[in-house]
Formats: structure tokens, sequence, C-alpha cells
């Protein structure tokens, strides 16, 4: 049984995967806390435990649309990559922004990927 420490919220929403601040794959977010996410991608580039950023931007919101977020990946599966906040300095505000986005969202029909549609997710 999985004990999570905060409620996660399913969605979509497009990004970018940065390793060393230069981008290495494009992904989706599939689900959010605000303790982490899980990112769809076959990104190859990221191992277990290492440390990466991710850029993705809030189609409807107009001032400061496009977000990063930095976190270490806890998970690596065929699927994608589940990555972590904890102990990571970040703007709470923005990812609280991120899993409301997600949440409100996530029953509409309309679901952005703002750069790519990753195959097979």
């Amino acid at each position: 049984m999985e004990h999570r420490l905060s409620e996660r919220v399913q969605g979509k929403l497009g990004l970018l995967i940065y390793k060393r601040g230069m981008p290495v794959a494009i992904g989706q977010i599939r689900d959010a806390s605000r303790r982490g996410v899980f990112i769809a991608t076959d990104c190859s580039e990221v191992q277990l435990n290492q440390a990466i950023e991710f850029e993705f931007r809030l189609p409807d919101r107009q001032q400061n649309p496009i977000r990063k977020l930095k976190a270490h990946v806890v998970r690596k599966t065929n699927y994608g990559l589940g990555v972590d906040f904890d102990g990571i300095e970040n703007d709470e505000l923005t990812i609280a922004s991120l899993v409301e986005w997600l949440d409100r969202h996530y029953l509409s029909r309309q679901h952005f990927s703002v750069y790519h549609n990753v195959p097979g997710v």
C-alpha cells in the first residue's frame, strides 16, 4: 500500500526537462502534488537520484505563464519519471499554481501540450 504525504491530482501538461541547465527531453506531467510530479517521457538522459529542472507553461496565465521547478528523480519507469521536490528550494506558489491548474483543467476535454505530444503517452 502506498502512503502519500499529499494528495495527487491527475492532469496533462507539456514540459521541457533540463539537466545541468540544458534541455534534454520533452514530457508531460501526468499527476502532481505539493511534494512531486510524475512526468511521462521516453527520456533516457536522466538517471535515478539525479537533479533536474523542468519548465512548463500555464496556458491561461497572462503574467509569468512559463514556470520552472527543480526536483530530483526518485523513480524511473518505462513510462517516465517520478520526481520529488523534498529538500530542494522551489517557489511554493509555483508548485501550488501547478497543482491547482491541473486540478481545474483535468476534467475538461482540452489537454495542453505546449511543447510536443510525447509518443505513446
